[in-house]
């Protein structure tokens, strides 16, 4: 079964200030899917960003880390201001899928109860699984990020397999994904996509090429 790879151009939850420069050679690579956080750059150098990922022609994904309320609407709107394909995360869908809905951009927000930053999943997994049905059935959102390898559990594969289990829609699997089984795991229990980011910028896969453009052709070859 293929799975997509979304490449994050973030580290320990962050955009990598120097995000642009990595652009051409990761899409050399041949990964269609790119994103990034709504902290780590300001608003214009995200606006430069999302123009050269346009260029090249890939998906374009925001993702939210910010957990206050307000903050959750305004990187909303700066998706929405960005035009990117797809808003990623957040916890408040009751509020932001409203807004969203009449925007092109797909709509997955997070799914159980995210504290922190770095963000750390928290939550039964019976729990969770019921809010994943009760979210992906709400107008305007499109599918779940599930933050499953950033839970407080231990029985991560279960955790993914109930949570697609219950969800109506696609789920991508996000956090703290830096090894080969577990890129297999996600592979192997069947979601739409998963993301890579700070394992990638510290080099944490066995690729014999340098890099980050190492790292991204190692793991599209797993995909």
């Amino acid at each position: 079964m293929s799975i997509d790879l979304i490449f994050m151009l973030t580290k320990d939850d962050k955009t990598v200030p120097d995000a642009r420069r990595y652009v051409k050679e990761i899409v050399a690579e041949g990964v269609k899917h790119i994103g990034f956080k709504d902290v780590g750059l300001p608003f214009n150098e995200l606006k430069a960003l999302t123009s050269d990922l346009r260029a090249e022609g890939v998906k374009v994904y925001l993702e939210v880390v910010s957990l206050d309320e307000n903050t959750e609407k305004k990187s909303a709107m700066i998706a929405m201001d960005l035009n990117v394909d797809y808003l990623l995360g957040g916890t408040r869908p009751e509020l932001i899928a409203p807004i969203v809905k009449d925007h092109p951009l797909k709509y997955y927000p997070f799914v159980g109860k995210v504290v922190g930053h770095p963000s750390v999943l928290e939550g039964s997994i019976h729990d969770i699984a019921a809010q994943a049905k009760k979210i992906t059935s709400l107008e305007g959102v499109d599918g779940l990020d599930l933050l499953a390898y950033r839970h407080t559990g231990e029985d991560i594969p279960q955790l993914i397999q109930e949570v697609s289990k219950h969800s109506l829609k696609p789920i991508i699997v996000a956090g703290s994904i830096d090894s080969v089984e577990r890129v297999e795991t996600v592979k192997e229990i069947g979601v739409s996509a998963f993301t890579v980011g700070t394992a990638a910028f510290e080099q944490t896969f066995p690729s014999t090429k340098p890099g980050v453009a190492g790292q991204v052709e190692y793991i599209l070859k797993k995909c």
